[in-house]
């Protein structure tokens, strides 16, 4: 529309904008019941991740040595991946649930569901993979140290049956990963950064229009 009309209003009254607004509202309140769903269930799994990783942590897999108090698998590399991948997952789990948690007190503005939201959701997201991933590779180093002897073929079945809950996570989160990054990052109508601040930017004129 010319920047002209956005301004007009009809004989209620009303702007295009407010119009928009009025009709797509069933549209924000399910929006941002379907955000509290996902954020709610997606921190449960993020705080029992971090529950778990942060008690195998301070539980030190094979004992300490009772005069020193150190580990006694220190100098085993399984011990080093374990401890790594734990760390890792500990810290990322912690974070998306912060950002869960950063979703869910949101004030869920229309304008919000723009850039905002999903951003949030998507690195909640990504950093809940990375969480799962890591911890199953600490527990494998781990069962692989403490249960298998060292014994190097026990880590072909380990590796594939860690990928199993790697491999589910991956296909049932990726395709809403890819439709978010979509719809925020690969707008149909412009830049979203335009769109947000009101500014439209005409592609056959030289003028453009801020509101």
């Amino acid at each position: 529309m010319s920047p002209e009309d956005l301004v007009k209003k009809n004989a209620e009254m009303e702007t295009p904008a407010m119009v928009f607004t009025k009709e797509h509202a069933h549209l924000v309140k399910e929006g941002e019941q379907w955000m509290k769903t996902t954020s709610e269930a997606c921190s449960i799994t993020a705080a029992l991740i971090v529950t778990i990783v942060f008690a195998a942590a301070i539980t030190v897999p094979g004992g300490n040595n009772q005069e020193k108090g150190i580990p006694l698998f220190k100098k085993e590399i399984a011990f080093t991946v374990f401890a790594v991948c734990d760390a890792i997952s500990l810290f990322s789990g912690a974070s998306a649930l912060l950002v869960f948690l950063s979703i869910l007190t949101t004030r869920f503005a229309e304008m919000d569901f723009l850039v905002s939201l999903p951003r949030r959701l998507i690195i909640g997201l990504c950093a809940l993979f990375l969480s799962t991933a890591s911890m199953m590779v600490a527990f494998c180093a781990i069962l692989f140290l403490a249960f298998c002897d060292q014994r190097p073929w026990m880590l072909a079945p380990i590796g594939g049956l860690a990928c199993m809950p790697i491999a589910v996570i991956v296909t049932l989160q990726l395709p809403l990963l890819v439709d978010l990054f979509k719809s925020t990052y690969i707008p149909i109508f412009g830049k979203q950064s335009d769109i947000a601040s009101g500014k439209f930017i005409s592609n056959h004129t030289t003028w453009a229009y801020e509101l």
